[in-house]
C-alpha cells in the first residue's frame, strides 16, 4: 500500500501519512510522494482545504533512522535539500489552508511539518518532541523558524535542547496548537473545521497566508504597504462582493474562492 494516501471529498483533500508500522516515519519514497501529493492538491480545483494526518497511532516519528544507517541510503545533505525543505516550502506557499490533524506522536521532522501548517489540531493523547538533540542533530524542517515564533525564544531553546516530550494539552497552553480534542472526536471535529475553511473566501485566506509568511521578516512599514496591496486585491474578488451583498441581504454568503 502507498505510503501516502489521498482522498478528496466535500472540497477537502485528506492526506494520510501511511507507514503505521514505522509510526509514519519518513523515508525517501514517502517524502517525495508527499511533495507530489501536495502538488496535486494545490492544483485540484475541487479541493479548497488540505488536511494532513497519520495512519494508526502516530502522526509521524520524523525521519526513519534505519534509512540513514543504511550505507546505500540517502545522505543528510539530500535528506534536507530533497526531502523535508521542499515539503515545508510547499505547505507555506500553497494557496489553500493546510490543517495538521495530529493524532499521535509528532517527533522531529514530523513535529515541525505539523507546526508549519496553517491550523494545528491535536488529539489529547498526542505529543510533540523536538527529538533531534537525542541523536546529536539540530532541529530542521523549519523548526528553528516556527517554534520560537509560536512559543517564544527561551521556551523553544529549552524544548529543542532538552528534547522533552510535550503532551498536546501542554503544547496548547504554550501556543503551538489551535485546539485539542478528545481522541474519539478528533476526526469529526477536524472535519468540521476543514469544511468550514473550504467554504470560506479561500483567495482571501491565501492572501492572509502570504502576509503571515512575510510578517516574520518585514518591518512594520513594509508590512503595512503589503497589507494595503493585498487588501486591494481582496476587494477586487468575487467573494468580497458576495460577502458584502450577503451581509446587506442578511443571508449566508456562498463563496466560490474567486
Amino acid at each position: 500500500m502507498s505510503s501516502i494516501l489521498l482522498d478528496i471529498r466535500d472540497r477537502v483533500a485528506f492526506i494520510t501519512l501511511n507507514r503505521p508500522e514505522k509510526l509514519n516515519a519518513f523515508n525517501r519514497e514517502m517524502a517525495l510522494l508527499l511533495q507530489k501529493t501536495l502538488d496535486i492538491c494545490s492544483s485540484a480545483k475541487e479541493a479548497r482545504c488540505i488536511c494532513i494526518t497519520g495512519a494508526g497511532n502516530a502522526f509521524s516519528a520524523g525521519q526513519d533512522l534505519t534509512e540513514i544507517a543504511d550505507p546505500e541510503g540517502p545522505k543528510m545533505q539530500k535528506i534536507l535539500k530533497e526531502h523535508y525543505n521542499p515539503i515545508i516550502s510547499r505547505i507555506r506557499l500553497i494557496t489553500k489552508p493546510v490543517v495538521a490533524v495530529v493524532n499521535g506522536v509528532a517527533a522531529g521532522a514530523g513535529a515541525n511539518i505539523a507546526l508549519s501548517c496553517d491550523v494545528v489540531l491535536a488529539a489529547r493523547s498526542a505529543s510533540f518532541i523536538q527529538a533531534f538533540s537525542k541523536i546529536g542533530l539540530i532541529p530542521d524542517s523549519g523548526g528553528t523558524f516556527f517554534l520560537p515564533r509560536l512559543v517564544g525564544w527561551n521556551r523553544a531553546s529549552a524544548l529543542m535542547m532538552l528534547g522533552d516530550k510535550i503532551p498536546a494539552i501542554d503544547a496548547l497552553q504554550m501556543g503551538m496548537l489551535y485546539k485539542v480534542f478528545e481522541d474519539d472526536t478528533l476526526a469529526a471535529e477536524s472535519l468540521k473545521i476543514a469544511q468550514t475553511l473550504a467554504v470560506m473566501p479561500t483567495k482571501a485566506l491565501a492572501f492572509t497566508k502570504h502576509l503571515l509568511n512575510n510578517s516574520a521578516v518585514n518591518d512594520i512599514e513594509t508590512q503595512l504597504k503589503l497589507e494595503d496591496e493585498f487588501q486591494q486585491r481582496a476587494a477586487a474578488t468575487e467573494d468580497f462582493k458576495e460577502g458584502v451583498n450577503a451581509f446587506i441581504e442578511k443571508r449566508k454568503p456562498e463563496f466560490i474562492g474567486e
